[in-house]
């Protein structure tokens, strides 16, 4: 199917009016006139290639869709397409870790987590290899529907042990998690943004380092915990906020795990409404771990969640299906203001 296909949504009104459309497989959430950098994921990965020569990138026939084709050109030799075989691409992973290198291994993340799960935690996790899984198109990035849609791949991948989970906000925390995710000697599952990913995070001097959550701005009434896209969203929500003379905190938590737990709970302590908000279903992802967390060391604080429904999505044009079902900023302002009424 070709990346330049569109899908449109239904247009009932007037002629004058835009119908709003998502590319199929390269869908972008980046808002109209937004920064953004081309295919960080790629680019950062053949500048972590040209310091360490260990480093090599395999696909399941996906290079281009999860921008595996820029370190292809610029390392051919140190590349693998695997083809349509996510086992035979992490199997491969495997191998190659085994014998000393570091791969980066790039699929679908609904094929990474649905199909080739058993070969991740057998084959990557429970050796403790240093294989990189990378995983497109996470949770609502793309207007395809349920085959598509990674809506539960971290709540697929928690509960297995030895694996690093980064869900990154932008292009610079694609850019420098890359590096890190190739030191870290244990297995990692990177949810890819990609294609002309936002660029946010500059503005809030912000550095990414793994398994740390970093208060992004300060706030009185009310504390945003939030990782991946979510993490634009609730600055943008935070700044619109303001005008309705709510003071917004927002603490980006890029690693689902190991997770903060000492950042997020000195943070659960101060007398604000506590809303997490993550691209991903409400069942086993940052919800729940910010929940586990604040019952655990008996913080007792009401969470609210903003995140996707537990059920199959429709397909559609990414801002109607992020306005649906409660992503975008119009909706985050809304539940904010309703929880404070």
């Amino acid at each position: 199917m070709s990346a330049s296909t569109t899908t449109e949504a239904p247009d009932t009104t007037t002629a004058v009016k835009p119908k709003l459309k998502t590319s199929a497989m390269i869908a972008s959430f980046a808002d109209p006139g937004q920064k953004t950098a081309p295919a960080p994921f790629g680019h950062a990965l053949v500048r972590a290639a040209e310091e360490d020569p260990r480093i090599v990138g395999l696909t399941a026939d996906l290079g281009k869709y999860t921008d595996m084709h820029i370190f292809a050109r610029a390392f051919p030799d140190r590349f693998f397409q695997m083809g349509m075989a996510e086992q035979l691409l992490f199997g491969a992973a495997a191998g190659m870790a085994e014998t000393g290198l570091v791969p980066f291994a790039s699929t679908y993340a609904v094929f990474a987590a649905r199909r080739a799960y058993d070969f991740l935690c057998l084959d990557i996790a429970e050796p403790g290899l240093n294989v990189n899984i990378v995983g497109g198109l996470p949770g609502l990035t793309t207007g395809y529907g349920p085959s598509h849609q990674a809506t539960e791949d971290i709540a697929i991948f928690r509960g297995m042990p030895n694996l690093t989970i980064v869900d990154p906000c932008d292009s610079l925390d694609i850019e420098q998690a890359v590096p890190q995710l190739a030191a870290s000697e244990g297995p990692t599952y990177l949810r890819l943004l990609r294609g002309n990913v936002p660029t946010v995070l500059d503005e809030y001097d912000y550095t990414f380092e793994l398994g740390r959550a970093k208060e992004l701005r300060p706030g009185r009434d009310v504390l945003f915990i939030s990782s991946g896209l979510m993490t634009m969203r609730a600055l943008q929500a935070a700044e619109e906020l303001a005008a309705h003379h709510v003071d917004v905190a927002v603490l980006h938590s890029p690693t689902i795990k190991p997770f903060d737990n000492d950042t997020v709970l000195r943070e659960l302590g101060k007398d604000r409404l506590v809303v997490t908000l993550e691209n991903h279903t409400e069942v086993g992802g940052l919800f729940e771990t910010v929940a586990g967390v604040a019952v655990r060391q008996g913080a007792g604080r009401r969470i609210v969640p903003i995140a996707l429904p537990d059920r199959f999505l429709d397909a559609g044009a990414l801002p109607t299906l992020h306005e649906k079902y409660g992503l975008s900023r119009n909706r985050i302002v809304q539940t904010v203001l309703d929880e404070l009424a």
